[in-house]
């Protein structure tokens, strides 16, 4: 990139409130600078673009919405503005460490790039359901500070020929143009394996289309994440497309407490018999504790207490659990 299309590059950046593409594009010249043997100044440029990083947490400042996407691109992408980081999301040490690693190779990107190589940022979460995924995917984002785009798959997939491959040609193009982290959630839809017998032509192709756009080059280093609650449906070529496969569980009994403490706020937990509530939250998801968490407090707050009991917590973890065997029976009679 020229230097004039880089000042261009970073004043549009600025106007659209995008910090973080502007420290991008600041180390992509501290790059060039280098590679021309003036070290001097491509230590200057970054040690500048680290110093405003580090300044940009500590001073007072109006947060600039994100902006939103349009035309064929809204009803693809939902823009949802991140509102926890890693630290927020309760996770085993297997996954914190691959997102670790991610976060580090994204933030150094454009260093990386001046020696050849490029960050991660094909990501597969897989996981039962409310093990946290989805939220994840937010915490990245957040830890990034890039907006979260969800893929609408209701949009997206189509009976017409050939438009639901033209759609997610939309949607790479944007994610090459626009820095983020994009999210397919439910990703078997799109990735179910090719040879399944129930697998048409149409959805053949789109696969086919899904692999090519994957091994495409991104000059935004934009993160692609596929959740898939059944990867066993998945087909095998998409295996070797991503940089990291994430395992996500059902919570420890560690976590089980991590989790609950996390959302009983603003109450006070002074004598929990944390192995009983344990105990109860058994065989539940992350997603069915929280929402145990928050119903528990719900309840003390309308009984005008501010203290959560052992009490409290086991009643809406059992209602949950009842909610599961309901839905069980349920299945049983429709199949």
């Amino acid at each position: 990139m020229s230097n004039a299309k880089q000042i261009l590059a970073m004043l549009r950046s600025q106007a659209e409130g995008d910090e973080e593409q502007f420290f991008s594009i600041a180390l992509q010249v501290a790059a060039g600078e280098a590679r021309q043997g003036h070290r001097a100044t491509a230590e200057e440029i970054r040690a500048a673009v680290d110093a405003a990083r580090s300044q940009r947490g500590t001073r007072a400042s109006v947060p600039i919405a994100f902006s939103r996407p349009r035309g064929d691109l809204d009803n693809l992408l939902d823009l949802r503005e991140p509102q926890i980081r890693l630290a927020d999301a309760v996770l085993n040490r297997s996954v914190k460490d691959h997102l670790e690693t991610v976060v580090v190779q994204q933030r150094r990107r454009d260093w990386l790039r001046e020696h050849g190589k490029t960050p991660s940022r094909r990501l597969l979460f897989a996981g039962p359901p409310g093990s946290g995924k989805t939220m994840t995917a937010e915490a990245l984002a957040g830890e990034l500070h890039l907006p979260l785009f969800v893929i609408r798959l209701e949009s997206l997939i189509t009976r017409f020929m050939g438009e639901t491959a033209a759609k997610l040609r939309l949607v790479f193009d944007e994610a090459q143009k626009r820095r983020g982290v994009y999210l397919f959630d439910e990703f078997d839809a799109v990735g179910s394996n090719r040879l399944a017998t129930n697998d048409v032509a149409e959805m053949r192709r789109v696969l086919n289309s899904f692999l090519q756009f994957m091994e495409e080059t991104s000059a935004t280093d934009s993160v692609l994440v596929a959740a898939t609650n059944h990867p066993s449906l998945l087909d095998r070529a998409l295996l070797r497309r991503f940089d990291e496969v994430l395992q996500f569980e059902m919570p420890s009994a560690d976590e089980v407490r991590a989790i609950i403490k996390a959302h009983l706020s603003p109450m006070k937990y002074p004598k929990i018999n944390w192995k009983t509530v344990v105990a109860a939250a058994a065989c539940l998801s992350q997603a069915e504790i929280v929402h145990a968490a928050e119903e528990a407090v719900k309840a003390a707050i309308l009984s005008e207490r501010n203290q959560i009991s052992t009490a409290d917590l086991t009643r809406e973890l059992r209602k949950r659990q009842a909610m599961r065997t309901v839905f069980s029976e349920e299945q049983g009679h429709i199949g």
